[in-house]
């Protein structure tokens, strides 16, 4: 029996209670990279087919080859877009989970302060808001990384058929 809408709500919730303000900020950065990795996948499935054709055609009618290299740097451009910011966020996912770390022990040293040792519920519920946004940030990272590395090879295998179709069309 699959788990009710409640169920999941109550479970997000709990696991953003647990994990404190940081998941938020932790979530806000994941839902940013992953549509620029939409945005991409979109860019080469949709557009890209249809951009490299009407370049291909563009380069067999020109006889200019500054305006051919202009074309193909155009294309280049597309093709390297928004991979730099795609890699800031990925970067930036697993320092926010540790500034998630920082606040979790902050929490435990708190609770010490106030009750003393004796009171390991407070001191449990510190180390869960440490380890909560530090697992998060690297879970969205690694999955950020895997599209991002698949993305990027596919881009630079591009370019580089750009770059042959640049080179044989300016040797002909």
């Amino acid at each position: 029996m699959w788990p009710s809408l409640h169920d999941w709500m109550f479970a997000l919730g709990q696991f953003f209670q647990t994990g404190g303000w940081v998941l938020y900020l932790i979530l806000w950065v994941s839902f940013l990279m992953f549509t620029l990795i939409l945005e991409r996948i979109s860019y080469r499935v949709w557009a890209y087919p249809m951009q490299r054709a009407s370049l291909l055609d563009y380069l067999q009618g020109q006889s200019s080859p500054v305006k051919k290299l202009s074309a193909v740097c155009d294309l280049d451009l597309a093709l390297k877009s928004q991979f730099q910011m795609i890699k800031n966020l990925i970067t930036l996912c697993p320092l926010i989970g540790l500034l998630g770390t920082v606040t979790g022990m902050i929490q435990v040293f708190d609770s010490l302060a106030l009750y003393g040792t004796g009171n390991p519920r407070m001191m449990a519920a510190g180390v869960a808001s440490a380890t909560f946004p530090t697992m998060t940030g690297m879970a969205v990272a690694v999955a950020g990384l895997l599209f991002y590395n698949r993305l990027s090879r596919w881009s630079e295998a591009e370019r580089n058929r750009l770059r042959r179709v640049l080179h044989e069309e300016s040797a002909a």
